[in-house]
């Protein structure tokens, strides 16, 4: 038995506001029983906790899904073992589930003692196996060969040229030509052709990003140190896995295939108590498609959530590199494919930033000038999938506004050029080498409860387009433009796309809830940087990603409703699983437990700029109040002490300027 996954089975979502409504301050006493009257709320009674597990039958090909319910013993009864209650146990057909490290090591030993493989790679030069590296990439779906009946993989090639040298790029020399295709469930080598030959691209000068030191350069020498200092401290409070900063709470959750979950996420607004905005948020899939039609590229669409796991593939962060200031670290622990626990030391990143100013205003009159700096919480994590790093943040701004954000770096997937040759469908970087065009889509479930006291489900979705005013007497100055707001009624209403012309966004409203102009209270979705699949209708890669055809979707709440592609898209026949078939049931919209699936994407055209790293590039979206608030609830944001570069206080005095005295007497 091969362990994919053992996680937490989450408790009801309806247990779990309940429970941090009691846990998370303000007290709030409408969620206790009034004497002598009924009450919607039940006692809380916390659930037992359970597992699930994700279960590969190494013998049998098989893949089943249990879940076991946890109970501890005493320890003077069995010295201190635990026991648990199988509660279910199912066989999941037709499926494969996702890829191992264990297994693409294996893999990569397999294929580098295949005999055909060691001929092939000595018509290329190579007779030191130690320089070649095999990366396992999962098969996709192209035709019944593919098929889940088999668990396969094809490798990408590439070729260091010096073994004994650890930190050179082995990427920067692909081998193009061979063929392999490898069965995991044996391990053993099914086909390997040498089907042409490529030469190997010859060394490139500029392949390697370590120190200058190691690679005969010079780093620059003009930068001084730059120190975040809070002398008093942080201002987060964490209890576990729960935080508290400024007026925000939430807990923190972490799962081998999303990575870092943000759960139960409120705001403190003083007499309103916590209002609650999102009981879920997260990104559960990343698709990698590339455009280039040849032999191996077109294969390339990594499902790297699905087919592989963002959080198995995350790493230990480091203090100084990847975060400045003062950390909270969280480590992340998982199940190996053989049962033992690993753990991922300082997985999760917690600190403060500075972000520039908040919010400014001078009254020329007077001279009074008052101003707010802007500090925001993050919380992130960094995966390497292969090539490339993916960074994950999580920012909760004071003015109540959430960020997600996607940092994309690493190294670029590669082909080899024939002497003379160029692509179309490429970039040349280096002699010999080029990077195909492809894109980047990251899906973010979002899992909203806007203003929804535990058990509730009051919220709808509203499209909001800016349309211009048509000429006439409600526009006779033809300057006239006005917000135009769409109810979504169900889910096949609501398959949208993003429109920069309209400003086009989403508000989730409750349904109940009002603010003092009697709007009802929203969190509005803003898009960011878009994009859509570059592909025909009929691409082969659409069949298990169709939920990439449209950048929004907005489907009815159901706990078996996680993944957009299904919970198996490694090798997965079927079309349109998961997010495309959920949405055909059409259901209703109006006032329910709302959850958003956005898709957001990047096109990537190679330059010579992303080699031989790749710096980092951004994406993401915001989630914005929308008459959430009766006014901006950064107002009560105290002044900052100006200092000068020293750190000394300058001479203005509560925000106002030496020159007053003067312009009054003017």
């Amino acid at each position: 038995m091969r362990f994919v996954e053992v996680v937490l089975n989450e408790p009801d979502k309806n247990v779990v506001a309940m429970a941090d409504a009691y846990f998370f301050p303000p007290y709030q006493p409408m969620l206790f029983k009034p004497k002598g009257k009924p009450t919607i709320y039940p006692s809380l009674q916390l659930p037992h906790r359970q597992a699930r597990l994700v279960v590969y039958n190494k013998r049998t090909n098989v893949t089943s899904v249990w879940v076991v319910e946890l109970s501890e013993v005493h320890a003077a009864a069995r010295g201190g073992h635990h026991r648990g209650k199988v509660m279910s146990s199912d066989i999941i057909p037709d499926v494969q589930p996702p890829m191992d490290a264990v297994e693409y090591a294996e893999c990569e030993a397999t294929v580098k003692e295949h005999p055909s493989f060691v001929e092939a790679m000595k018509k290329r030069g190579i007779e030191d196996m130690d320089l070649v590296m095999v990366d396992p990439w999962c098969v996709g779906y192209y035709s019944e060969e593919d098929s889940p009946s088999r668990r396969l993989a094809r490798p990408l090639i590439f070729c260091r040229t010096e073994s004994d040298c650890p930190l050179e790029n082995g990427y920067a020399r692909p081998v193009e030509g061979i063929h392999v295709l490898v069965d995991m469930q044996k391990m053993e080598v099914i086909e390997c052709e040498d089907r042409y030959l490529v030469p190997l691209p010859p060394p490139d000068p500029l392949r390697n990003y370590t120190p200058a030191a190691s690679r005969g350069g010079v780093d620059r020498s003009d930068i001084k140190p730059l120190v975040i200092s809070q002398p008093e401290g942080p201002s987060f409070r964490v209890n576990g896995y729960a935080v508290e900063w400024q007026k925000w709470n939430f807990r923190i959750g972490f799962t081998p295939r999303e990575g870092l979950v943000i759960h139960t996420v409120a705001y403190d607004d003083g007499s309103r108590g916590r209002r609650s905005v999102a009981h879920r948020l997260s990104f559960v899939e990343m698709v990698v498609p590339y455009g280039d039609p040849k032999d191996p590229h077109y294969r390339k669409n990594a499902f790297d959530a699905g087919e592989d796991g963002l959080g198995k593939n995350c790493h230990s962060l480091r203090r100084g590199c990847d975060c400045l200031g003062l950390i909270k670290y969280f480590d992340a622990h998982f199940t190996n494919f053989h049962g033992g626990v690993e753990t991922i030391e300082n997985c999760v990143c917690m600190h403060e930033e500075d972000h520039g100013v908040l919010w400014k205003h001078q009254d020329w009159r007077t001279g009074s000038t008052e101003r707010r700096r802007s500090r925001r919480l993050t919380v992130s994590f960094f995966c390497t999938v292969a090539n490339y790093e993916y960074g994950f943040y999580w920012h909760f701004y004071q003015d109540g506004k959430i960020e997600a954000e996607v940092k994309l770096t690493g190294v670029l997937s590669l082909g080899a050029l024939k002497a003379g040759e160029n692509r179309r469908h490429g970039t040349v970087i280096a002699p010999g080498l080029y990077a195909p065009v492809h894109q980047h889509f990251f899906v973010a479930r979002l899992d909203m409860a806007v203003d929804c006291k535990p058990g509730e489900g009051l919220n709808q979705v509203v499209e909001v387009n800016v349309k211009v005013e048509k000429p006439g007497p409600k526009n006779p100055h033809n300057n006239a433009f006005f917000a135009e707001e769409t109810l979504l009624r169900s889910e096949q209403q609501a398959l949208r796309d993003c429109n920069a012309l309209s400003a086009r966004h989403w508000i989730v409203r409750n349904t109940r809830t009002f603010n003092r102009t009697g709007q009802l209270t929203g969190y509005k979705l803003v898009p960011g940087s878009n994009c859509l699949p570059l592909a025909g209708p009929d691409a082969k890669f659409l069949r298990r990603a169709a939920f990439l055809k449209h950048n929004l979707w907005v489907t009815q709440y159901n706990p078996d409703e996680c993944f957009p592609g299904g919970e198996f898209p490694n090798q997965n026949p079927r079309v349109g699983e998961g997010l495309p078939t959920w949405v055909k049931q059409d259901r209703k919209l109006e006032e329910t437990d709302i959850v958003l699936w956005y898709v957001f994407g990047v096109t990537h055209i190679p330059r010579l700029e992303d080699w031989p790293v790749m710096p980092v590039e951004h994406i993401g979206f915001s989630l914005m109040p929308h008459g959430f608030f009766n006014c901006s609830p950064a107002i009560d944001i105290p002044p900052n002490d100006a200092t000068d570069e020293n750190g000394h206080k300058d001479t203005m005095k509560g925000g106002q300027s030496e020159m007053i005295p003067l312009l009054s007497k003017l």
